[in-house]
């Protein structure tokens, strides 16, 4: 059986995981693949492999830097698993 082709992972679909997730008071999510064309994780479409998170949060009260990064890969594994390669997290 051939290999299921997964479409490219969306800033939008991001934005939306994190809203549901993590209730940010700031969020903004940024595509930045095509910055990255030819570099490693890449893929052809362009999109859907390196990303910018900016994010401000009530559940990131009282926690360390990597406890407050931890909660956004957490609730972006999903898009993780299907090929987004990079995040850089922007803690507001």
């Amino acid at each position: 059986m051939p290999p299921t082709k997964v479409a490219p992972v969306s800033a939008q679909a991001m934005q939306q995981r994190l809203q549901q997730a993590l209730a940010p008071t700031q969020l903004e999510v940024l595509d930045e693949s095509a910055a990255h064309a030819g570099h490693s994780g890449a893929n052809e479409a362009g999109f859907g492999s390196h990303f910018r998170v900016r994010i401000s949060s009530p559940l990131f009260t009282g926690r360390t830097r990597v406890a407050q990064h931890r909660l956004v890969y957490d609730a972006l594994q999903e898009f993780i698993d299907q090929g987004a390669h990079a995040i850089a997290i922007e803690v507001l």
